[in-house]
């Protein structure tokens, strides 16, 4: 199986060219509108409220996978699908994965 990267270089590249002088300004909403998306995913599961939390990892999976942020949305799309299914069991494990992998591409858009 061949992994996902953590960025889509390319897509970056493209969005780089696109935005110009605006691409900074991309990155630094992406990276802080996510928090707050992690902290939706968290109360959403806490409240045990399976719509609220598809809704939410689909709106971040959207936003992830638009930037080129490949892995982190797809692990979006796990808990996109996890809440759909009703069954929550294994949420905060998904989340907190989330999370660490929100703080490597957080690292990675801070070298680019």
């Amino acid at each position: 199986m061949v992994e996902t990267p953590c960025l889509d270089s390319e897509a970056l590249s493209e969005l780089r060219e696109v935005m110009e002088d605006e691409f900074d300004i991309l990155i630094q909403t992406y990276v802080e509108d996510s928090r707050h998306r992690i902290e939706s995913l968290r109360q959403a599961l806490d409240a045990g409220d399976p719509t609220a939390l598809s809704r939410a990892a689909h709106s971040f999976k959207g936003s992830c996978f638009n930037i080129g942020v490949m892995r982190l949305g797809e692990l979006c799309l796990q808990v996109e699908t996890l809440a759909k299914s009703g069954d929550l069991d294994g949420g905060t494990a998904l989340i907190d994965t989330i999370e660490s992998e929100f703080r490597l591409v957080n690292q990675r858009l801070s070298e680019i």
